[in-house]
């Protein structure tokens, strides 16, 4: 399960409010090994596409090294689908090479957006469920896999 707080998700679709009709992309770094998002980090679309999203590459070697300094791991990938579900594609799935991270998906397509989140390991993609608080009530939670 995804616990999340509220300010997070909205963050997540202004983004993708925002960048529509492109897809919007960013990730949500937490501290290594808390499983918990803290720091809601959006990224820049260098594919600059409604049907598909690409981290700048300068960009992400920057974030990872930023994170390795903090202690911090991506938590949460997201980012926007423009004109179809909150699911994973086949294209997404090929990139997701973090194991531990929650994919984040919002549809954008609708007045109501979808927000949903998956687990992509070694192609599999499970659906889990997410929890939306005000705040973490425990600094104690851990990833547990």
């Amino acid at each position: 399960m995804l616990r999340i707080r509220r300010d997070l998700v909205d963050a997540i679709i202004a983004h993708a409010r925002r960048d529509h009709p492109d897809e919007a992309c960013g990730v949500i770094a937490g501290p290594d090994g808390s499983d918990r998002p803290e720091r809601f980090i959006p990224m820049l679309n260098a594919a600059r596409s409604p049907t598909f999203y690409e981290f700048d590459s300068a960009d992400l070697l920057k974030l990872y090294r930023e994170m390795d300094a903090n202690d911090e791991v991506p938590v949460v990938i997201y980012h926007s689908h423009t004109a179809t579900e909150a699911y994973p594609s086949r294209t997404d799935v090929s990139y997701a090479s973090e194991p531990y991270a929650h994919y984040v998906l919002v549809s954008t397509r609708d007045e109501v957006d979808e927000f949903r989140s998956f687990r992509i390991v070694e192609g599999e993609i499970s659906e889990e469920q997410v929890e939306v608080v005000a705040e973490y009530t425990s600094s104690a939670q851990t990833f547990s896999e």
